[in-house]
């Protein structure tokens, strides 16, 4: 098993025929994913890599799409996320950055009221290692096993998975879940289906300074979640008041910074990692207890 995604998405591509959309669909079909078709307006009747484009998800929806990722540039992305929440799709990966706050808002909001699960903006994506990819990880640095992994950061997710792998340690589920301030799904999301999908077997967090996240996942986590979970929290060195690269990761009136994170972590029983590198380690010593 794992989470949200399998060998069953059948996906659409939008914005396939720019330069993102073009390279990250040839890396997804490498990967193993199906991608059923693609949209850009104006384009329909091409292809890219073997795909076919539509000028419309309505279009496209003869191809029976069940996800969408979104390489659409910021202006237009929130329209491109409507349509394909219109068009019942239930799943929709948005990759695009820079997307204005009000947009983002108006779209996680909408894909709440269509029941759709809806992860990003401005992620890298979702991996089940072995079955499928909806996003822009690396392909070569995963290895299918029994840990789930959920990152407000894509660089951080990229090193600490690779890590694992090499230490042996495969994944289930690996989910991006973006930067910014206002995300589809969450931390606390992310953990409630990790803890019911029978596959995985521990769980570990790559949070940053910024924001409540952290503390909210922590006490879900002291109420709700049995299995084993690690953390790593970037920005412990950072400045006071420094604000970090990512939109989300803004300290404001003493609340989000790394030490708050880290404490509410360890008060809830969670092992938290001083460097991304030691979390395979840190799993590897406790595999044996569960």
């Amino acid at each position: 098993m794992a989470i949200w995604v399998d060998e069953k998405v059948r996906l659409l591509v939008q914005g396939i025929t720019g330069h993102q959309g073009k390279f990250h669909t040839k890396a997804m079909r490498e990967f193993g994913t199906k991608i059923v078709a693609g949209v850009t307006p104006g384009k329909g009747g091409t292809s890219v890599e073997g795909v076919q484009v539509y000028d419309s998800v309505e279009d496209a929806m003869v191809m029976r799409p069940n996800a969408s990722i979104i390489f659409v540039p910021a202006p237009y992305a929130c329209d491109a996320v409507i349509e394909a929440l219109d068009n019942g799709i239930k799943l929709v990966v948005v990759i695009t950055e820079n997307i204005p706050f009000h947009d983002a808002i108006k779209f996680v909001n909408y894909a709440k009221y269509k029941g759709a699960t809806l992860i990003g903006p401005n992620c890298p994506g979702i991996v089940s290692p072995g079955k499928t990819k909806i996003g822009i990880f690396p392909n070569h640095i995963f290895k299918e096993g029994n840990v789930g992994v959920a990152s407000r950061s894509g660089t951080l997710t990229y090193e600490i998975v690779n890590e694992l792998s090499m230490a042996g340690i495969g994944q289930s589920t690996c989910v991006g879940l973006g930067g910014d301030p206002v995300t589809g799904t969450n931390f606390i999301d992310a953990l409630d289906a990790f803890e019911r999908d029978e596959e995985t077997e521990a769980i570990v967090l790559v949070g940053e300074i910024g924001g409540t996240a952290e503390e909210e996942a922590a006490e879900f986590i002291e109420k709700k979640i049995s299995k084993p979970v690690y953390a790593y929290i970037a920005g412990r060195t950072a400045p006071e008041g420094k604000r970090m690269g990512h939109a989300g990761a803004i300290i404001s009136a003493g609340k989000g910074t790394a030490s708050s994170k880290i404490e509410a972590f360890k008060k809830a029983g969670v092992k938290v990692a001083r460097f991304p590198s030691e979390i395979a380690g840190m799993i590897k010593n406790d595999k044996k207890i569960w």
